[in-house]
């Protein structure tokens, strides 16, 4: 297994690099954004790599950060998501763009990078939430937080619950509760559900969100 690269740029484009090392050419599949951060012909490059083995080829896919070769590995262990299509969702999205989006069901966000499908998207959400919302963010911090709440934990869930009941769209009602889960602040249940009807312009009805 090829774990990284160490060598010189021989040429480049916006899907690929020719990388040699130790006197041997590598071609290795990049993310756009990888392949626009890589310098010009002849320098060093150093790349973090995943060599996938089929029956009817070897390919070489490099990363130049870190977080992206994770969301790769991730992403591949998905059905149906093979390389080719994990590396092209690295190149419609950002990591932190990508973790939002799974983190946050935002499936058209997700469909419209070419390739995936409305299924597609919804596999990689149901399979990836809970292990993104788990992971520390890049730089060793703790998990991302909408606020001082934590996506898709039990308080938030059952806020969601409570406003879906009153008549708001799943997709409303998660807004609306991420915006109005304040930074530094642990909101009770009854605090968040009043906030986001108030947001949402509905006054709350005494115990209603206790249902």
């Amino acid at each position: 297994m090829i774990a990284s690269l160490r060598g010189t740029l021989l040429e480049k484009t916006s899907g690929a690099c020719v990388l040699e090392a130790g006197g041997v050419g590598y071609l290795v599949q990049v993310s756009s954004h990888t392949a626009a951060g890589l310098p010009a012909a002849g320098q060093p490059v150093f790349l973090r790599t995943r060599q996938i083995v089929r029956e009817d080829a070897v390919q070489l896919f490099g990363f130049a950060a870190a977080e992206e070769l994770e969301l790769f590995d991730l992403m591949i262990a998905v059905s149906g998501v093979g390389p080719r299509l994990a590396l092209a969702v690295l190149s419609g999205l950002r990591p932190q763009a990508l973790r939002r989006a799974i983190c946050e069901e935002q499936v058209g966000l997700l469909t419209s990078v070419p390739g995936i499908g409305k299924k597609t998207a919804e596999r990689l959400v149901v399979e990836l939430r809970d292990k993104l919302i788990a992971l520390p963010a890049p730089g060793g911090t703790e998990p991302a937080r909408e606020g001082g709440l934590l996506p898709r934990s039990e308080r938030w869930n059952d806020a969601v619950a409570a406003l879906t009941r009153l008549g708001y769209t799943a997709a409303q009602a998660q807004e609306a509760v991420r915006r109005v889960a304040g930074a530094g602040e642990d909101p009770s249940l009854e605090q968040l559900v009043r906030r986001a009807l108030a947001l949402l312009g509905k006054p709350a009805t005494p115990g209603k969100e206790r249902q």
